[in-house]
């Protein structure tokens, strides 16, 4: 059974995560507006990633005799000034949600839920590649430039993702 407290902090994070996919829609939507397909398709599989943790969670609170309560969801920015701009915010949002998942994961050692704490293991995993990946390309974008070919072959190189 989880406890009122988990449960209560099991379902900020289900909000975390469908925010954090409504975020990286709404990244997608300027990326294509900026004729930047490869950085939409990367953001739109994050979007689709994100929706994933959340329904995971979702699952395991219901499968530990929990409540989902789904919380209200606030409007993303949706302008950008730059890509780089835009993987900075990326970068920061993502480690804002692994020090989310720590905590919450800190709850689970607190409370002794063992379950909970398995399932936070993945998690937390998922977060140090989540970091990882966004950092790079955010650290190549300052490199190569927002500008001709250099963006254009990272364009192109990030509308790969997910065709493996």
């Amino acid at each position: 059974m989880l406890s009122k407290t988990l449960q209560k902090a099991f379902n900020d994070q289900i909000n975390h995560e469908l925010t954090s996919s409504y975020l990286y829609l709404s990244m997608a939507a300027f990326a294509e507006s900026q004729n930047l397909p490869g950085f939409a398709n990367w953001l739109k599989i994050q979007t689709k990633e994100e929706s994933c943790h959340a329904m995971k969670l979702y699952k395991f609170v219901n499968e530990r005799g929990g409540r989902v309560e789904l919380q209200k969801i606030e409007q993303p920015p949706f302008e950008f000034k730059s890509p780089t701009a835009l993987f900075e915010e990326v970068l920061k949002h993502e480690r804002k949600i692994t020090a989310l998942i720590n905590k919450l994961y800190e709850s689970a050692l607190k409370e002794k839920d063992y379950p909970a704490q398995v399932l936070l293991h993945e998690f937390i995993a998922e977060q140090v590649e989540e970091e990882a990946s966004a950092s790079a390309i955010l650290e190549t974008l300052k490199m190569a430039g927002e500008k001709g070919h250099a963006l254009i072959m990272m364009d192109r190189q990030l509308a790969r993702r997910g065709q493996n």
